[in-house]
């Protein structure tokens, strides 16, 4: 048996296909889901998601901004701020994004708060899409 996945942004469905299993960054960690598994309702970090697609067995890394995922009936919905498959992001702007972001995150002064937030909310979304495209493995 397999899943249907879906993932929907305001402005597009990045990804509505069937899958083998998808790991999910949820905020309390990665999440598996396998078809059968039991109704959840659970909100999403920003990270990234991984799909096993039914087809062709390989794994699609797609870059989540945060939201919620439903499981119910070997149907997964996730829906999000915004999402990026993997395949579809320049690796090395990726790359000079983390970097950028990770140095702005460092030189954050250690009193203000807002700007820690601004900053390290920016470095997990630089981040997450480092890794779907294929840095950071």
């Amino acid at each position: 048996m397999t899943l249907t996945v879906r993932v929907i942004s305001p402005d597009k469905t990045v990804w509505d296909a069937p899958a083998e299993e998808v790991i999910l960054p949820s905020t309390t960690g990665q999440l598996g889901i396998l078809s059968g598994h039991a109704p959840l309702l659970s909100a999403l970090d920003i990270g990234v998601m991984r799909v096993r697609a039914a087809k062709n067995q390989n794994w699609q890394a797609i870059a989540l901004l945060g939201g919620f995922a439903e499981v119910e009936e070997n149907e997964v919905t996730i829906l999000v701020n915004s999402a990026e498959r993997g395949d579809k992001i320049n690796l090395e702007e990726a790359r000079a994004a983390y970097t950028q972001a990770e140095t702005r995150l460092s030189q954050v002064p250690a009193g203000d708060r807002q700007a820690q937030i601004q900053a390290n909310q920016a470095f997990k979304r630089a981040r997450a899409r480092f890794q779907a495209a294929g840095g950071l493995v």
